[in-house]
Order: C-alpha cells, then sequence, then structure tokens
C-alpha cells in the first residue's frame, strides 16, 4: 500500500482538474482521471478514458498498449509537480530512455472498467529522475517497464 504525504498545498489525493493544472498537458491529452495517493517514492492514478472512440492516442480503431507508456508518464510528471509544490508552472519533462518494456496485451481499449498506473521513483538524478512504472486493470498486469525522465532546467 502506498502512503500518502500530502501538505496543506498538496492533497493526497487530486481529481482531473486538479492534476491537469500540475502538467503541461491540455484538453484530451491530459490523459489521467484522478490521483487515488501519492508518497515521496509513488503515485497511484487512475484513467477511464481509453476505450473512448476521441481517445486522442488512438490509431485508428485501437487504443495501441504502446499508449500505457503516456499514461504512466503522465502519473511520472503529476508526482514530480507534487514533489515541487511551490512551482507556479508544469515543469516540462521528456522520456529519455524507455527500458525493461513488456506487456501482457496488444490494446487498452478493449480493457474494462478503469485504468491503474502506478510509478515508482528509484533515482533522482540532476536533471532528471528515473521510475519503475505499470499499468493494471484490477490485478491484471498490461504493462510495465522503467523510464528515465529528464526535466528543462528551472
Amino acid at each position: 500500500m502506498i502512503s500518502s504525504t500530502p501538505t496543506s498545498t498538496t492533497p493526497a489525493t487530486l481529481d482531473h482538474h486538479q492534476l491537469a493544472a500540475r502538467i503541461p498537458h491540455t484538453g484530451a491529452m491530459c490523459l489521467l482521471a484522478r490521483v487515488e495517493r501519492w508518497s515521496e517514492r509513488d503515485i497511484h492514478c487512475v484513467a477511464s478514458g481509453h476505450r473512448a472512440p476521441d481517445n486522442p492516442l488512438r490509431h485508428g480503431d485501437r487504443l495501441p498498449v504502446s499508449a500505457g507508456i503516456e499514461y504512466a508518464a503522465q502519473a511520472m510528471a503529476v508526482h514530480g509537480s507534487l514533489l515541487e509544490p511551490t512551482a507556479t508552472t508544469p515543469r516540462r519533462g521528456y522520456l529519455a530512455v524507455l527500458s525493461r518494456v513488456e506487456w501482457t496485451v496488444e490494446r487498452l481499449d478493449d480493457i474494462d472498467g478503469e485504468l491503474q498506473i502506478e510509478a515508482v521513483r528509484d533515482t533522482v538524478i540532476g536533471g532528471g529522475s528515473s521510475y519503475q512504472f505499470a499499468v493494471r486493470a484490477g490485478e491484471r498486469l498490461l504493462l510495465s517497464g522503467a523510464a528515465v525522465i529528464a526535466f528543462d532546467p528551472l
């Protein structure tokens, strides 16, 4: 279980509107529905738009499992913003490295229920962070891997 470390300005949970204010993604590209819990080390988010026909990451009539990487990257972005509660604007980050990416399905648009996205920060480095991530539907693991995120300088 992930424990939360909210402060007076960063609650333990965030709705879509609150998390959207913390990342540079706007409109339909803000894929996460809410943050369920977070701590200094990790974050657990939920997404529900993976079945939507107008999902911006769809290719034709499908949402490929690789789109789950963007869901995880957005969870990492929200996590980074929660760890910098005094920032006035979202800080841009870039997926610098992906590794050990594995999946158990080919697509996400046929997954019933909500997607559970978890990102665990391993290391903080000079201009970024490294994370392990997983995308699940209930207890079923759909996608997992590791990422290095590089940040724009402050």
